[in-house]
């Protein structure tokens, strides 16, 4: 039966040049742009890179999982689809709410992103404005297609890929000295801070490494959002795992290539790097970077403050997409109100965009209460709860194997099969426990203790047991017997 005459399903629209395209920059944003910085000034520039590659192998084993789940069942809702065949329909429920909280929540911090990040160019405008501006863009594009939404998407990417890569080669330049003036060459890695005495490459030491796992693991956010998309391509048993193969090389090269550029020219006690955030294009280590170029230097700051804008709004447009899909899924399930689940004849969850994006618009509350201060806020809450997700992916998939054996079923019979399994799941499952437990420690050895920072880093861990045990409580779910568990797509989702 073809879409035309299954109007209340998904449309499979994304083709493989978009999902790839999407896989590639879902994972370049503002974390690599701006939190680099930071993390090579708290870490070194070896602490920096080790943190990134350790928390990028984790995020690769997870994918895998990932993969070979959405490719067999490219199903509305993934993961949390997943949760209730394979674990647990109260896992399911917490995963799915905490997924769309946690890209929602995402949605309201790069409106606010983008217009502090507009600012740079017109100083005196207002925030608001801006965000209501941005809104009513990324609304547009959701609401009118998800080839449209694709389409945006895979261009956004194609800007930040082709910037990130012109950034490597212009850095491996300067360090051989080819642009002219000295060579910069490897003096960074073995300075000494006059002042600390802190050495590099790792003059934070193992805690400082910690510490930089969660900017890393917020900076990768956004990878998962393939499985999502697989409801809708075109042709997921051969565009998924083309998609997931990527992810590897895209963090090897863009992040652990970033951190090595960075690191390697720029000092790690160099107080700019400490100044990069939304709104302080200037000091974004790219820009730092930029700058010694001789031509291109004064312009430095222009051009990557139009590409971070073009980093945010696609992350905003990625974000209002998969919080949408899920909430659409989960309504579908029964696990969210059954009219978020009705699609228009182009296949769009209208009423979930629009739940999606009205909680998106808390970034107008921006010009009242303070721009910094929301946005931290939101950044705060958003970042734990995707290390959550991830550790929901990594169960699934340990639960996905033990019933697929339980039933019967080889290996080959698996349209993609998952790399390093099941070291690769276990050793995601335990560094994402680690982050999300220590990560944040540093709220408890402040001078002074701040709730403020308490609650906006820790509140989603209660949050999410709160939400699986109440609706055990009130449901009565078990878990699901491997020998009982869905492997196959119904009808239906095909």
């Amino acid at each position: 039966m073809t879409q035309a005459e299954h109007p209340h399903h998904l449309h499979r629209e994304i083709n493989a040049r978009q999902l790839g395209m999407l896989a590639i920059g879902g994972a370049i944003g503002t974390g690599l742009f701006f939190a680099s910085g930071s993390a090579i000034s708290q870490a070194g520039p070896g602490g920096a890179m080790l943190a990134y590659l350790v928390m990028g192998m984790a995020v690769y084993c997870m994918m895998q999982s990932l993969g070979e789940m959405a490719t067999q069942l490219p199903v509305a809702g993934s993961f949390e689809a997943y949760a209730e065949r394979f674990v647990d329909k109260s896992l399911g429920f917490a995963l799915g709410w905490n997924y769309w909280f946690s890209w929602s929540i995402t949605l309201a911090a790069e409106f606010v992103a983008g217009a502090l990040i507009v600012k740079f160019w017109f100083p005196d405008s207002n925030a608001t404005l801006w965000a209501m501006g941005f809104f009513m863009g990324l609304m547009a594009l959701n609401l009118l297609s998800v080839r449209a939404f694709a389409e945006a998407e895979y261009w956004f990417a194609s800007i930040k890929v082709t910037v990130v890569l012109v950034f490597l080669v212009i850095g491996v330049a300067l360090i051989l000295g080819l642009l002219g003036g000295e060579a910069v060459g490897l003096k960074h890695w073995t300075l000494a801070d006059p002042v600390s005495h802190a050495q590099a490459p790792f003059p934070g030491g193992l805690t400082a490494i910690l510490m930089v796992f969660l900017v890393a693991g917020f900076s990768f956010q956004g990878t998962e959002g393939v499985g999502l998309a697989a409801a809708e391509a075109a042709d997921p048993q051969r565009s998924v795992p083309q998609a997931i193969r990527s992810v590897f090389w895209r963090i090897l090269i863009f992040y652990v290539g970033a951190m090595f550029i960075v690191g390697t020219v720029i000092a790690f006690n160099d107080p700019n790097l400490l100044k990069g955030e939304a709104g302080g294009v200037a000091y974004s280590p790219f820009t730092l970077v930029f700058q010694r170029i001789p031509v291109v230097g004064p312009y430095a700051a222009h051009l990557m403050n139009f590409v971070i804008l073009t980093a945010v709004l696609s992350a905003g447009n990625a974000s209002l997409y998969v919080s949408s899909r899920m909430l659409q899924a989960m309504a579908d399930r029964g696990a969210a109100p059954a009219f978020f689940g009705k699609l228009n004849r182009r296949g769009v969850p209208v009423a979930a965009v629009w739940a999606t994006g009205l909680v998106g618009a808390l970034a107008f509350l921006a010009s009242t209460v303070g721009e910094q201060k929301i946005y931290q806020m939101l950044y705060n809450a958003s970042g734990l709860t995707g290390f959550i997700i991830w550790l929901g992916i990594a169960i699934c998939h340990l639960r996905f194997r033990r019933a697929w054996a339980a039933q019967g079923r080889t290996l080959d019979q698996l349209k993609f099969r998952a790399r390093f399994f099941p070291v690769g799941p276990w050793l995601a499952l335990g560094l994402f426990v680690v982050v999300v437990f220590g990560a944040n420690v540093w709220v408890f050895q402040a001078d002074e203790f701040s709730w403020f920072d308490f609650l906006t880093n820790y509140a989603p861990i209660p949050g999410v047991l709160l939400l699986y045990f109440g609706h055990k409580l009130v449901r009565g779910t078990r878990l699901v017997r491997p020998q009982d568990a869905r492997l196959d797509p119904e009808p239906e989702e095909t």
